[in-house]
C-alpha cells in the first residue's frame, strides 16, 4: 500500500515555508481507511503492509483496538473524555470472544470438513472493524470537520489507491455491497450525538447516556453490518439453526429422523458455548462475569439476538458500577494485544 495523499510543491529560499493542501471529505476518509488497513496488516516495507493472515490474531489485534478507543489511548484520544467511547469498551469483550470461538478445538476441526462458520465470524468481525473504527478514527483525529464529512463516507468514492486496495481485503469485493460502502447510518448520526452529549455532560448523567449510546450503536453493528453481511447468508443461517436445534432439549427431529440423535451429539461436540465473557480470559467460572445466551436465542434474527445483546450490555453496565477497578483491568490487558504478530 503506498500514500495516495501527496503533495508537490516548488521550493523556495524562505525559511519555515508552508505548502497549503485542501484535503475533500474522500481524501479524509481514505486516509481513515488506511488507518484500518494498517492496523489489520504487518508492515513490510515503507508504507508496505501484509494484511494478517490468522483469523484468532485478527480478532485480538481488533479487541486491542476497541479498548485503546475506550481507555483514550489510540490516536487523538483525550484522557479527560475517557467514558464518552462506552460502546468500544464492550466490543473489546465480544472481539476476544470471537478470537477465543475461532481458536477453539471445535471450530478448528469442524472448519477442516466446512469452512462457512469460520469464515462467516472472520469476514463479519474484520469488516465491523473496518466500518466501526473508521467513524472513531475521524472523530478522535478530525473532530471539527466529523459532522461535514459524516454524510460523504462510501467506499466508492475513496480516492482511486485506497478504493483499489479496499476492494481486495479479504472479502471486500463481495462484502461492501452488503454494508452499503460504509456509509453513514441514523444509528451512527445517534451514536456519535450521544458521544457529543457525554462531553458536555455533568458526571451524574454521564452513565445514562453511555448506556443510551451503547444500545445505539449495537444496533448498527448488528443490524446493518452484521445482519447483512452474514447473517442473512443462508448456508451461514443453516449452521447456525443446526447447533441450536442440536443443543435444544426437545427437538421433534429426533422422531423424523432416525439418525438425528447421531448428529447432534457430534454437532453438540463441535459447537462451542454461546456465552460473553467480561474477561481477558476466555472462560471463568464466576457466574457473575459471563452472559450466556437463552436456549431460546436464535441467533441468525435480528431481534432474538438483540434482546440477549442488551442484557448482557445491562449486566457490562453494572458491572462497570460495581467492579470498574476489575473490569478495567480486563479492558488495559486487551489493550496491549493491538500489534500482535500473525502466526
Amino acid at each position: 500500500m503506498t500514500d495516495p495523499t501527496t503533495v508537490t510543491a516548488v521550493t523556495n529560499p524562505k525559511p519555515n515555508t508552508c505548502v497549503g493542501v485542501n484535503c475533500d471529505c474522500p481524501t479524509m476518509w481514505s486516509m481513515v481507511q488506511q488507518d484500518c488497513y494498517i492496523r489489520m496488516g504487518q508492515i513490510k516495507g515503507d508504507m508496505v503492509y501484509s494484511p494478517i493472515k490468522d483469523y484468532e490474531t485478527r480478532a485480538k489485534r481488533i479487541a486491542g483496538t476497541y479498548a485503546r478507543f475506550y481507555l483514550e489511548t489510540e490516536r487523538g484520544g483525550d484522557l479527560a473524555k475517557k467514558g464518552r467511547f462506552y460502546w468500544m469498551a464492550l466490543a473489546c469483550f465480544a472481539s476476544k470472544t470471537v478470537a477465543c470461538t475461532l481458536a477453539s478445538w471445535q471450530v478448528e476441526y469442524s472448519a477442516k470438513a466446512i469452512s462457512t462458520m469460520k469464515e462467516g465470524l472472520g469476514k463479519g468481525n474484520f469488516w465491523l472493524f473496518c466500518d466501526i473504527a473508521g467513524w472513531h478514527w475521524y472523530y478522535t483525529q478530525f473532530n471539527e470537520d466529523f459532522d461535514l464529512c459524516l454524510a460523504k463516507r462510501d467506499a466508492s468514492t475513496l480516492t482511486k489507491a485506497v478504493q483499489a486496495q479496499t476492494k481486495i481485503m479479504p472479502w471486500g469485493a463481495t462484502a461492501l455491497p452488503k454494508i452499503n460502502n460504509l456509509k453513514v447510518t441514523s444509528y451512527i448520526k445517534d451514536g456519535f450525538a450521544k458521544v457529543k452529549e457525554f462531553e458536555s455532560a455533568k458526571k451524574d448523567k454521564q452513565r445514562d447516556i453511555q448506556i443510551k449510546h451503547l444500545l445505539i450503536i449495537a444496533d448498527h453493528e448488528q443490524k446493518m453490518i452484521l445482519q447483512p453481511l452474514i447473517y442473512d447468508d443462508p448456508a451461514f443461517a443453516a449452521g447456525v439453526q443446526l447447533q441450536r436445534a442440536a443443543k435444544s432439549k426437545t427437538n421433534p427431529v429426533e422422531n423424523a429422523v432416525p439418525a438425528w440423535r447421531l448428529i447432534r451429539n457430534i454437532v453438540q461436540a463441535l459447537t462451542p458455548g454461546l456465552e460473553l465473557v467480561f474477561a481477558s480470559a476466555c472462560t471463568t467460572s464466576n457466574k457473575h462475569l459471563k452472559s450466556v445466551a437463552p436456549e431460546e436465542t436464535k441467533l441468525e434474527q435480528f431481534k432474538s439476538r438483540m434482546d440477549w445483546i442488551t442484557k448482557a450490555a445491562e449486566q457490562f453496565h453494572g458491572l462497570m458500577a460495581t467492579d470498574k477497578d476489575y473490569m478495567e483491568s480486563q479492558i488495559n490487558e486487551m489493550a496491549g494485544w493491538y500489534d500482535l504478530a500473525d502466526k
